[in-house]
């Protein structure tokens, strides 16, 4: 039975996934959300996840939401993406809840304030003080990445998919990869991996659908 990952393009967390499925060789189908239209409040998605939230990975009879757990999911299923001891599956478990608390909720309040909200219902101020929050959490993984070629051990894993996820989408939301030459030089490695696809080339759904 093919894996169902329920999705949309613009979304960075159902990325991390579909990215995470594509890379460990998991057959997998994308089932499109209009998240534009209000599908996640709907009583049908409701129904698969109270959370009103994709990502969504039905396997069989298991349904998973919230991208951290699906990934650790994936890479526990596959047998690919994971730390090779114990420390390094907790190393990476501390990047995933650092990505989700530092780095990617607040670039997903950011990029959708600024580029999916109207300009006039933006509120004052918010975008400029995510941008110095984010600030701060690229210096950490910046740094980090001036002495790692990958976050955790010396091969690519669902911690690096997970605080990657948000910076390879095109919309301006303050990042800029040449700003931070390790970030720049970890998300072309990851780019180079067999099978890596941008966003908008992996999930149904693009912005210029709604032009």
């Amino acid at each position: 039975m093919t894996t169902k990952l329920y999705c949309f393009g613009e979304s960075g967390n159902a990325y991390k996934v579909a990215l995470a499925l594509t890379l460990a060789d998991m057959e997998w189908q994308p089932v499109y959300v209009d998240f534009f239209n209000g599908e996640t409040r709907s009583p049908a998605f409701r129904a698969l996840n109270p959370m009103g939230e994709v990502p969504v990975l039905v396997d069989g009879d298991t349904t998973l939401t919230q991208s951290g757990v699906i990934l650790d999911y994936i890479s526990s299923k596959s047998g690919k993406l994971g730390g090779r001891s114990a420390a390094a599956r907790r190393d990476i478990l501390r990047w995933l809840f650092w990505d989700n608390h530092k780095l990617s909720t607040q670039i997903g309040t950011t990029r959708f304030l600024a580029n999916f909200m109207p300009e006039d219902k933006r509120p004052a101020g918010v975008i400029p003080f995510l941008q110095g929050r984010l600030k701060a959490a690229y210096t950490v993984l910046d740094d980090h990445l001036a002495a790692h070629k990958w976050l955790v051990g010396d091969a690519v894993t669902i911690a690096d998919l997970s605080c990657c996820g948000y910076l390879f989408y095109p919309e301006p939301f303050g990042f800029s990869r040449t700003d931070w030459p390790h970030i720049d030089a970890w998300l072309g490695r990851i780019s180079a991996l067999p099978g890596w696809q941008l966003p908008y080339d992996l999930m149904p759904g693009n912005p210029s659908d709604r032009a």
